[in-house]
């Protein structure tokens, strides 16, 4: 008799005892009564532990009990796959799927089927169902996510196999992860002309509707930029209005006319130069001579530079350059000729310029 048995019955007689007890309380049963209420209780106490006993049977001593072992799972296989290609949400880019393909039969008493297949098409229907919904501009991160997408069991659309997939790659072919950075430069060039672009737009909309709209929208402005410059920008109020004018494909307006251009400054005074004589004006080839003639320290017509010129005269003759020789000597005033010396004879030829010979 099991000890649960044994307490049960237990409980049920105390139950008994007192329902009796309250009841011959409460009739006023007569005192040999209670005597034989016990006996009886205690009868039938006996009775239910034996009948007890007699329904659960007993264990033989030779039987030997074994211990209850949780039911092993089945084993588990596993399948490489490599190079899958996974359409992206970009047509043309595909990822390139890898992984490693777990699964666990649950259906072993029927051979024909291929739980590799199964598990392997399982998988790849969930990589692809997921993958089409990525970009392939930050594959990884999408490998991130699918790898925790497919880290969990699930069966098969047939119900045989529960599939997983572990070690998981989604990456994109060298080709298309540089067209994609080429395209994503060309992008950001784009927003960066697009903003210039504007700014450009933006600041012509504001000189023409708003700084150049009327000669004094324009003075303003140029007030509110120089207010230090009050002089100043009277001076300028003809250069903003014809500005204005400009900006708006109009004429200057009439009050502004008068300031288009600035009086010119009257020229200071400066005295006439007083007219040269023409006595006065020396030639050219007088001034060279009379240069020669400082500069030798010699007057132009001292016996000495006669001589020096008709020796030059005479060295250019005989050299065949008669005409030059007859220029040099009309240059200094000399006739073709040489003129006869002074006391009839030649310098000494110990003169100064002896040595010019």
């Amino acid at each position: 008799m099991s000890s649960g048995h044994r307490t049960l019955t237990v409980f049920l007689t105390v139950i008994c005892l007192l329902v009796l007890t309250i009841a011959g309380l409460a009739a006023d049963w007569p005192r040999w009564f209670w005597p034989a209420l016990g006996a009886v209780a205690l009868t039938g106490t006996v009775a239910a532990a034996r009948a007890g006993a007699y329904r659960g049977g007993r264990i033989p001593p030779e039987t030997t009990l074994e211990p209850d072992l949780p039911i092993p799972p089945p084993p588990r296989q596993e399948h490489r796959v490599t190079n899958v290609s996974l359409p992206s949400a970009v047509p043309d880019y595909d990822f390139l799927f890898s992984a490693t393909v777990r699964w666990i039969p649950e259906d072993c008493e029927s051979p024909h089927f291929d739980p590799c297949g199964l598990a392997v098409h399982a998988v790849l229907l969930r990589a692809r169902e997921f993958a089409a919904r990525q970009s392939p501009r930050s594959p990884a991160m999408a490998q991130h996510q699918l790898n925790g997408v497919l880290s969990v069991m699930e069966p098969d659309a047939s119900g045989r196999v529960l599939a997983m997939a572990k070690d998981v790659g989604l990456a994109l072919s060298d080709s298309d992860r540089e067209r994609l950075s080429k395209l994503s430069n060309v992008r950001k060039d784009e927003d960066v002309w697009e903003h210039e672009r504007n700014y450009e737009r933006n600041k012509r909309m504001y000189l023409s509707d708003d700084v150049l709209k009327d000669p004094g929208s324009a003075v303003v402005w140029w007030l509110a930029r120089n207010d230090e410059q009050v002089e100043g920008t009277v001076e300028r109020i003809g250069l903003l209005a014809r500005l204005s004018a400009a900006a708006n494909n109009s004429e200057v307006a009439p009050p502004f006319r008068d300031l288009l251009y600035a009086p010119e400054p009257e020229p200071e005074y400066e005295p006439e130069p007083e007219p040269v004589p023409e006595e006065a004006v020396v030639p050219p080839e007088e001034q060279f001579a009379d240069l020669t003639a400082d500069w030798l320290k010699l007057g132009r017509r001292d016996p000495e530079t006669i001589l020096l010129i008709s020796r030059m005269a005479e060295a250019m003759e005989g050299s065949g350059k008669k005409q030059e020789a007859d220029a040099l000597r009309r240059f200094f005033g000399f006739p073709e000729d040489p003129p006869p010396y002074a006391d009839g004879q030649p310098p000494d030829e110990e003169g100064p310029f002896a040595d010019a010979g």
